[in-house]
């Protein structure tokens, strides 16, 4: 891999309104062309017509999806998003992205090991770093997540990769200060690749994992290994009470590389997943269920594995970060350098992706739903994969 140039110092920056213009895929509803030897998914994705950037979606009637977030203007049009600001620029593959009570986010850099604290003002303060942080292929200082009692325990959790495995370590984050670190779980196997990363808390209060195979496709079957999982532990790392197998911190199995976790309004527990040649998917991840990798890619694995609610090519996705606000999943896609928004249904039912920002802003790392509801979105050019533009990578607030 070829590491990333080390940024200067982040600044904020407004965007030119001209940059604001959304490059929006996917007109019409036809999907992916399949052959009878191909795997047929259960639903598949449209195909981006870069010259008529309209949404994929067909028009909606007023009144329909009128949510104010992710909905309709006054005059029944889909409402796009839009960008607001770049909070800061100049990053070192931003990865994770979680708030605190004060509408900061904790921030961590893959490579550079670094934690930043970033207000909604786009004030930028390095607080530590993670020492035992190895950078290697995907793998270094990935996901966060602030402790739901911060205001009392002051801890923040995080995903990283070291010399030997990767863990999820807490610190305490007193002020603009980030205190040592303490070894909550490891053990998970680590890799050059696939690595898993994201972690945050549910709202049953306890920490959601998610881990890659490595590239190794068996370990995702053995129940015995946490690669090619989603966790789920307390804040001192034992298994959770109401796992499927009270000894052990696995929630579900079958995943080739998840990145991307979010609740919806009824507590489901949504996920976006990495395929390998074929399928990317979007799945609603059930308590014990296996999600079939390496014997399935995308749907049509019988009834021992749980089928994705919807899936497209890789080239459209490769999806990363995943995020849910009143009504709708957004999803960001790395190698298909765009972002996906979802309705979820109110009987858990997704469907409608449409793409926005297509190639506006190169790879889509992490996105995250704010506390006042905006959505904070990363790059990922620096990370030996992308086009970095001199900015990159930047940390971009949009209004969903």
């Amino acid at each position: 891999m070829t590491m990333a140039h080390r940024g200067g110092t982040s600044m904020r920056s407004r965007l030119a309104l001209g940059s604001l213009v959304l490059l929006l895929a996917t007109a019409g509803c036809s999907g992916a062309s399949t052959t009878d030897d191909e795997p047929i998914p259960r639903i598949t994705q449209p195909t981006d017509q870069a010259s008529e950037p309209t949404p994929s979606e067909p028009p909606a009637t007023p009144g329909a999806d009128d949510d104010g977030i992710g909905g309709n203007d006054d005059d029944g049009r889909v409402r796009r998003p839009r960008a607001l600001d770049v909070l800061a620029d100049r990053l070192e593959v931003p990865w994770g992205v979680d708030f605190l009570p004060d509408g900061a986010a904790v921030v961590t850099e893959r490579i550079s090991g670094r934690v930043l604290r970033v207000t909604a003002e786009g004030d930028l303060d390095p607080v530590g770093s993670i020492e035992s942080t190895v950078p290697q292929g995907e793998a270094g200082l990935l996901g966060v997540a602030v402790s739901p009692g911060f205001d009392s325990d002051r801890t923040v959790f995080f995903y990283v990769t070291t010399e030997t495995d990767n863990r999820v370590l807490s610190a305490r984050l007193d002020g603009s200060r980030l205190g040592p670190t303490r070894v909550v779980l490891d053990g998970i196997p680590a890799g050059f690749i696939h690595d898993g990363g994201r972690i945050a808390f549910g709202p049953d209060g306890f920490l959601y994992v998610t881990t890659g195979e490595t590239g190794d496709p068996e370990l995702a079957q053995d129940p015995d290994s946490l690669a090619g999982k989603i966790l789920r532990i307390t804040r001192d790392g034992r298994p959770a009470p109401g796992n499927p197998d009270a000894g052990s911190p696995v929630w579900s199995l079958g995943h080739r590389n998840v990145q991307g976790l979010a609740w919806d309004e009824e507590g489901r527990l949504w996920a976006s997943e990495f395929g390998a040649s074929e399928w990317d998917e979007l799945n609603l991840v059930e308590k014990g269920a296996n999600y079939g990798w390496p014997r399935v890619e995308g749907a049509g694995g019988g009834p021992d594995f749980v089928d994705p609610q919807l899936v497209w090519p890789v080239e459209q996705a490769s999806p990363s970060g995943l995020a849910y606000v009143a009504g709708h999943l957004w999803m960001a896609g790395l190698r298909g350098q765009r972002l996906w928004r979802i309705r979820v249904s109110a009987d858990g039912e997704a469907s409608r992706p449409t793409a926005f920002f297509t190639e506006d802003y190169g790879r889509l790392r992490t996105v995250a739903t704010a506390p006042d509801g905006l959505l904070w979105l990363t790059t990922s050019n620096r990370d030996g994969r992308g086009q970095p533009a001199l900015a990159d990578d930047r940390l971009i607030r949009v209004r969903p």
